[in-house]
């Protein structure tokens, strides 16, 4: 059985990439395949997608989900919305000396007020908020937040990240971190792929403040996953249904879209619409649906790092990261990414 130590490494700090790399294009590709490790570069991928793949790409766009304000009582808080849920209701992660109370009200950004109602649940780390007065959610935290760049990143947003700590085809506002396996790509490398004759497809999940939140168990099992939301369209399914007809490969663009599709393949069959998820993804797990993952690298002990192991094995992921830690390859949102063939593991 494994446990939470089956999934931890050392990674020196100057690994974790602070900035992006000049053109999203131009960073490292690790490509394992079978017993042997590949060091490419990120441009070259339009070479290694067959003409009749299919890539499915996340195209939810980062909100202003990062806020300062203060308690009625005059204690600094930060709140970082985890989803807006209407226009006058969200749920967010607050930080402060001491949490507030139910019924109480904070002023971020002196420019609009809230009112703490309560918490997701008994043990939850995150507050229902209700906001005071007139105004609209989506607006005011669009025009007086700021970008949440992940706490592994140690410098405050800056114009460059406004643009880059987004994908070029961001389309629906709700995630509070990107999509990162999506930032490598540029408009150039898209036409590519499609000249090429590589179809592409869109869905949407909606990145949760749940994805830093650790695993603070030893046993797997008994972990709980945050819930995000997703949207897949019956366009996207129907270009799944026509690569498959074609003898060609479905290639998830990131662990989010990997997550939406297996997902919403849980029953059977694919299917169309929106719903919530708490998949955990481990190893042992049967895919249904994704061959191959476009994905960055990610943090010991994390989720995402036992999904990875879990579509590639144990073994391969291990070598992988390895592998990249001596060549000095860059760690997380920023960073370089990998190429990754499913482990004989699908129903």
């Amino acid at each position: 059985m494994l446990t939470l130590d089956d999934f931890d490494f050392h990674l020196p700090p100057e690994l974790i990439a602070q900035h992006p790399a000049v053109e999203r294009t131009a960073s490292r590709l690790l490509h394992p395949v079978h017993e042997t490790l590949h060091d490419r570069q990120f441009a070259e991928l339009p070479q290694l997608i067959e003409p009749g793949d299919l890539l499915v790409f996340n195209d939810t766009r980062v909100i202003r989900a990062r806020l300062f304000g203060h308690k009625d009582s005059g204690g600094q808080l930060e709140v970082m919305i985890e989803r807006i849920v209407d226009r006058g209701h969200a749920v967010a992660q607050i930080r402060a000396s001491k949490s507030p109370r139910p019924g109480s009200r904070i002023v971020l950004e002196n420019a609009f007020a809230l009112t703490v109602t309560g918490r997701t649940g008994e043990q939850s780390e995150f507050f229902t908020l209700e906001l005071s007065g007139d105004g609209d959610l989506y607006t005011l935290i669009e025009q007086y937040g700021h970008l949440p760049l992940p706490p592994y990143i140690t410098h405050a947003a800056a114009l460059d990240d406004e643009t880059r700590y987004q994908t070029v085809f961001a389309r629906h506002p709700g995630a509070v971190a990107a999509p990162t396996a999506g930032l490598h790509f540029d408009e150039a490398m898209l036409a590519t792929l499609c000249a090429r004759g590589v179809e592409l497809a869109w869905l949407t999940l909606h990145v949760g403040a749940g994805t830093f939140q650790p695993v603070r168990v030893k046993n797997l099992a008994e972990h709980r996953m945050h819930a995000e939301r997703f949207d897949i369209p019956q366009t996207t399914v129907d270009a799944i249904e026509r690569t498959r007809a074609r003898g060609g490969r479905i290639i998830a663009v990131g662990t989010t879209s990997l997550r939406a599709l297996e997902a919403a393949a849980q029953r059977g069959e694919l299917r169309a619409g929106a719903a919530e998820t708490d998949i955990f993804i481990t190893p042992g797990y049967r895919f249904r649906i994704v061959e191959r993952l476009i994905t960055n690298f990610h943090l010991p002990k994390s989720t995402l790092l036992m999904l990875v192991s879990a579509f590639a094995g144990t073994d391969t992921l291990r070598a992988a990261y390895r592998h990249a830690l001596v060549q000095r390859y860059r760690f997380f949102s920023y960073g370089d990414a990998m190429l990754l063939e499913r482990a004989n593991n699908a129903l």
